[in-house]
Order: structure tokens, then C-alpha cells, then sequence
């Protein structure tokens, strides 16, 4: 082990947790030019500094994004929000359950704050004609959005770093769907907690009239079926496996697809990318490496194991991680939080002697419990202004929410994922 190259590593994240919570440059050019930096510091070699760009998994998420996009830009998710409305009518309780189910189902697999930008307006639409209050529906969906994203792996960014740094670790990645096992319970409790207790906490305000805006279903028919068709074979590619083809693969042909059958031009195809998060995996992925190559995870690993005194305890540990993440997630991107955590979390994991599959699924899913601030992340930003929310409540829906998240991950996680497996 090299101490200098392993003191590099530490002060190159040293910088880059400060600029991720600062955030005085964005989170991408700081991922990358973290990635630079150790290569010219010697600590990664030229063909390593670039590698996460070549890695498989990028590809997976790229073309998940696009088949994503095209279920908003063809008109797909909108046409369905309208059809549950016209099912369930315009009662607050029924409207409010249906719309959540629907988030958490369209978050799964398209963008969560793009599910959210198209479902609001119609949302709104509803609640001004109805003459009914568009506050706890409105915070509703955003719940939704953030619990519904942990369900798969590229339903929200922390997942998909999490699986970065595990592949970095050589350590076996979770399988795309494997998140549902915490995130599925996870989203439930929020329904029933913002269909029992949350609506009655936030305020119950009306919409402006103005603020509907006339949001028509884009595309055609046709490219909606198609790309119905197109969401229901890779759905299969991804869960049940096509014989030939590998889950990137899939995702890949799903995409070319979107575009070759007009669901999606190319233009918006590459806007529908979230080259942030492609390029902070690809950036953070070397990182990850510094720090298990030169022994710099281990040094951190060792200083935490030393605080936790002579027999620390995993589930402290998972506690204590889980805290720390869902805390930095309120003030700075979950994409940032998941990215400076995982990779210690798995060096602290080893140097304990147990499996790091329970530490990196609570840090990942502590990441996506962004409910008490409305900067938390995107959708909690979408619907302050038509909900008229002011801060104090999203901390006071948020904060018994991220206290039941906390209680769920501690019940399934290691049952899951056994912190000590046979």
C-alpha cells in the first residue's frame, strides 16, 4: 500500500464531497475532474481515468432514459393519467390513491421529476374544476415520485451509483429489479401514510386558475401504442430475461426503437438523457477505485470502526450511514450523497467483515428520502409554488416519513440482504 498515493486520493475526495455539497461547480464536472486529477497525480493510470465511461451499465442507463422520455413525449403517461381520472372521478381520497399508484409505477422507469412535470398539470386541472383543494395531492405526488424511483435501478440516481461503486468494489451489482424488495414496501408506506396522516398535515390550498395550463397529450396514437409495446418488451428483457440479449442490450433496442418508430425524434432523445448522473457514475466510478487501489477507503474504514468502538455493531452502522445519508440529501443532490457514501460504506463494510449489500441498499435508499426540504430534489421543487407550500411543510409531512423509511429499512434490509450471509 502506498500512503502518499493513498493521502492523494483522500484529499482529491476531501475536495470533491466539499464541492458536491457546495456545489460551486456542477456535480458532473466535479465527478470527472476528479477522475482527471488522480491521473495526473499518478494514482490511476490513463486507460483507468476514463473507464467508467466505457462501463456496461452506462449504457443500460442511457437507453433507459430515452425509452423514459418517450413514454412523456409520446403522450403515453399523460394518456394514462387522464384515463385513471376519468376512472376514479374527482373525489381528494380515491383521486389521491390512484394518482400516487400511478407516480410510483411511471417513476419506476421514466424520470421522476419528468413523471411529475406531466402529471401536475393535470392534477391541477381536476382540483379547479372540482372546486377541491390541489395541496395534498400535489404533495402526494412528489412522495410518490421520490419512494416510486427506489423501485428499479435506473428509476433514481442513487441506485444507479450505488451499482457503480459495487461493480468498482468487484463486488456482484444488484440485479435491476432487486430494488423493489425495499423499495416497493417503502412506496406503499408512503400511500397509505399520505392518504391517512400526510393530508391532513399539509395545508389544504386551492390552485389559481392561472396556474393550469393547457398541457395536450403529445404525439399520436400510434406512437403511443408503439410505444406501450416498446415499455412492455423491455419491461420482460429486464425481469424475466430474452434469450441473446443482455439487460443492456434490451434496454439499448428499446431506445433505437422509441426513435426508429417516431416515439421520440433524436433530439429529444439525447435531451432525455440525464447526462449529469451518466457523467457522475462514469466519473465517480475511478474514484471508487482510487480509494480500494490505493488503500484510502481503508484508512476512513478504519477510523470509523475505531469510533465505533471494540465491537462495533452492523446495524449501528446501517443506522448511523443511513442518518448521514438521508441527512446530506436534504441540503445537497442524492446523487452527490449516494456517490461520496457507497464507496466508503463498502471499504467500512469489509474492514467490519460483513456483507455490504445491506450498507449500500440503506445508503442508496436513505438518498431518495428527500422529504423535508423543497430543494431535497426536483419533484419536492415542481410543487411548491402551485401548492402554495411553504418551507415548514415539507418538514412537517417530511420528517415522520423519513422516520418510518428509517424503521422499514432496519426491518427488511438485513432479512434481505443478511449482514452476515450462511
Amino acid at each position: 500500500m502506498d500512503h502518499s498515493q493513498a493521502i492523494i486520493t483522500l484529499v482529491v475526495l476531501g475536495v470533491v464531497a466539499f464541492l458536491f455539497v457546495t456545489e460551486l461547480i456542477p456535480l458532473a464536472v466535479t465527478a470527472m475532474g476528479a477522475s482527471v486529477a488522480l491521473g495526473f497525480l499518478g494514482v490511476l493510470s490513463p486507460s483507468e481515468v476514463f473507464s467508467g465511461l466505457s462501463n456496461s451499465t452506462v449504457v443500460l442507463f442511457a437507453g433507459m432514459f430515452v425509452v423514459g422520455a418517450a413514454m412523456l413525449d409520446s403522450g403515453l403517461a399523460q394518456t394514462i393519467g387522464n384515463s385513471v381520472v376519468r376512472k376514479v372521478g374527482t373525489k381528494e381520497l380515491p383521486l389521491m390513491i390512484a394518482m400516487m399508484l400511478l407516480t410510483i409505477l411511471m417513476s419506476s422507469f421514466a424520470s421522476n421529476t419528468g413523471t411529475v412535470a406531466c402529471l401536475m398539470p393535470v392534477l391541477i386541472g381536476i382540483c379547479v374544476a372540482a372546486k377541491i383543494p390541489c395541496s395534498p395531492l400535489l404533495m402526494g405526488l412528489a412522495v410518490a415520485a421520490n419512494t416510486g424511483g427506489t423501485i428499479t435501478m435506473v428509476g433514481t440516481p442513487p441506485n444507479i451509483i450505488a451499482v457503480g461503486a459495487m461493480e468498482a468494489a468487484n463486488v456482484e451489482p444488484f440485479g435491476f429489479f432487486e430494488f423493489a424488495i425495499i423499495g416497493i414496501p417503502l412506496s406503499l408506506m408512503s400511500l397509505i401514510y399520505m392518504v391517512t396522516i400526510g393530508r391532513k398535515i399539509v395545508p389544504h390550498n386551492y390552485a389559481d386558475v392561472g396556474a393550469v395550463s393547457s398541457v395536450s397529450s403529445g404525439g399520436t396514437p400510434r406512437a403511443r401504442m408503439i410505444c406501450l409495446v416498446i415499455l412492455i418488451f423491455v419491461i420482460l428483457g429486464l425481469c424475466v430475461g430474452i434469450p441473446g440479449l443482455t439487460q443492456e442490450m434490451v434496454a439499448v433496442i428499446g431506445a433505437l426503437a422509441c426513435v426508429l418508430f417516431g416515439c421520440i425524434s433524436e433530439k429529444n432523445a439525447y435531451q432525455g438523457i440525464d447526462w449529469v448522473t451518466i457523467f457522475l457514475f462514469a466519473g465517480m466510478l475511478p474514484l471508487a477505485n482510487a480509494l480500494d487501489k490505493t488503500g484510502a477507503g481503508a484508512m476512513i474504514a478504519d477510523q470509523v470502526v475505531g469510533l465505533m468502538g471494540d465491537n462495533p455493531s452492523p446495524y449501528v452502522f446501517m443506522i448511523v450511514l443511513f442518518c448521514l445519508s438521508c441527512g446530506l440529501t436534504q441540503f445537497m443532490s442524492n446523487t452527490a450523497a449516494a456517490a461520496l457514501l457507497c464507496p466508503i460504506g463498502i471499504s467500512i463494510a469489509q474492514k467490519m467483515g460483513c456483507s455490504p449489500y445491506p450498507v449500500i441498499m440503506s445508503i442508496a435508499i436513505a438518498a431518495s428520502c428527500a422529504f423535508t426540504t423543497p430543494v431535497a430534489t426536483p419533484p419536492n421543487t415542481l410543487v411548491m409554488g402551485p401548492g402554495k407550500f411553504k418551507f415548514v411543510d415539507y418538514i412537517k409531512v417530511g420528517v415522520p416519513l423519513v422516520v418510518l423509511s428509517l424503521v422499514i429499512c432496519v426491518a427488511i434490509i438485513p432479512m434481505a440482504w443478511p449482514f452476515f450471509p450462511e
